[in-house]
């Protein structure tokens, strides 16, 4: 940490000079602090820029630390470019390049190549403090009375935090992050592990990035703290559903990938299953489940079978939503699940025909109804690829329907 700290060392005028520009945009933005939160993040940001009069002693021993408090408000406010949360969406796009701009410009007087070493030099300084904040405005279950369980520091420190972190990881791809998992990490797991859904949603969307930028033998490492976190985050609010599902998704199938036996994935489908049994009305949780979680199906494989009750319970139900979306997500999910378990002799081969054959019948009046009846009809040819005597018999119950006339020459 140490030599990342002096290559942050910037003389003083320099730096002033650097931010002068971002000093002047933000004090000319408006601001209004939302009810209820004692801490004004227009403040903050301020506080972290650095200060125009100060004894010498005092420019001398703080030109590292002014440097990175002011890499920090870039951070910020680059970070708030494209998010909604009312804690930075009032942070302009033109402050917003401006926060970018200056620490490109910083990369470039410390002759660093790029943004992307820039930023690599920079987690090793910023990534501590911004764990420490984060941690500090959670609640301690394991204290022994009501003021040491209390938070350090008010929770909007910790929002703004996970964003700063947010942002910076995901400047860094592919391979370079790999070696930053050791200090990446522990931060990101921080955030999850924290109550509010403000500094979970950021660290989800870490994690995602990671995923998508590590590989596996790099992730490994932490293979437990991570899925168990994923595990235990399933069960957060509406406004993250989609998230944790995308994160719970790449990183199970990423750290797993080969091992289909792996307990976490029974772990964690069964507490994916459990809350949709609890909102199965739920269009935006369905939606959501159906186009993230088709690569989990294809890892288990056969291994699906064992959830085949809990899994078939919802599609069937969901086979009948009005929605023409869910019906053809549906459709495909039971399309794969065919594939790769081959349902032989399964009692869900004459359910599912029966199911099926009503839909396709009343698609005849729905939007999407070529792309309805023609996902049957492949599940329809699958199924009777995977045992032609048990689909036979099941069909014959409704080989003489009028309304079917036109596909029984393809099944």
């Amino acid at each position: 940490m140490a030599t990342s700290e002096l290559r942050l060392a910037l003389p003083r005028d320099n730096l002033i000079k650097l931010a002068e520009p971002v000093r002047r945009l933000l004090a000319g933005t408006p601001y209004e602090t939302p009810p209820g939160d004692a801490v004004s993040v227009k403040s903050m940001l301020e506080s972290l820029l650095p200060p125009t009069n100060l004894r010498k002693e005092a420019e001398e021993s703080g030109g590292v630390e002014q440097t990175r408090d002011f890499c920090l408000c870039c951070a910020a406010l680059a970070s708030a470019e494209g998010e909604e949360t009312p804690h930075l969406y009032w942070i302009p796009k033109e402050l917003s390049r401006a926060g970018r701009s200056a620490l490109s410009e910083l990369s470039d007087y410390l002759s660093l190549r790029g943004d992307r070493e820039f930023v690599c030099a920079l987690m090793p300084s910023l990534l501590p403090s911004l764990k420490t904040l984060i941690k500090d405005s959670c609640v301690d279950a394991e204290a022994d009375d009501v003021v040491a369980s209390s938070p350090k520091t008010p929770v909007i420190y910790a929002i703004v935090s996970a964003h700063q972190f947010r942002w910076l990881v995901t400047q860094v791809s592919f391979p370079y992050l790999g070696e930053l998992c050791p200090l990446v990490i522990p931060c990101a797991l921080t955030t999850l592990d924290h109550w509010s859904p403000e500094v979970k949603g950021p660290g989800m969307v870490t994690f995602i990035h990671l995923a998508k930028n590590v590989n596996s033998a790099e992730l490994a490492w932490y293979e437990e703290p991570i899925l168990d976190a994923c595990c235990r985050n399933i069960a957060s609010s509406d406004i993250l559903w989609d998230r944790v599902l995308e994160m719970s998704v790449l990183l199970l199938t990423c750290v797993q990938r080969g091992n289909p036996r792996s307990p976490w994935y029974e772990q964690i489908l069964s507490e994916m299953l459990g809350h949709l049994e609890l909102q199965a009305t739920n269009k935006e949780r369905r939606i959501s489940w159906l186009l993230r979680i088709e690569p989990v199906f294809e890892a288990m494989g056969l291994l699906l079978l064992a959830h085949f009750k809990r899994i078939f319970s919802l599609l069937f139900q969901w086979l009948h939503a009005d929605d023409d979306e869910t019906l053809v997500l549906v459709l495909e999910r039971i399309h794969t699940i065919a594939k790769v378990t081959w349902i032989r002799k399964s009692p869900f081969i004459l359910r599912l025909i029966d199911e099926l054959v009503p839909v396709f019948k009343s698609a005849a009046v729905r939007k999407e109804r070529e792309a309805i009846r023609s996902r049957i009809l492949q599940i329809f040819s699958l199924l009777r690829a995977c045992h032609v005597s048990q689909f036979d018999a099941a069909w014959e119950r409704h080989s003489d329907d009028p309304d079917l006339a036109d596909i029984n020459p393809f099944v």
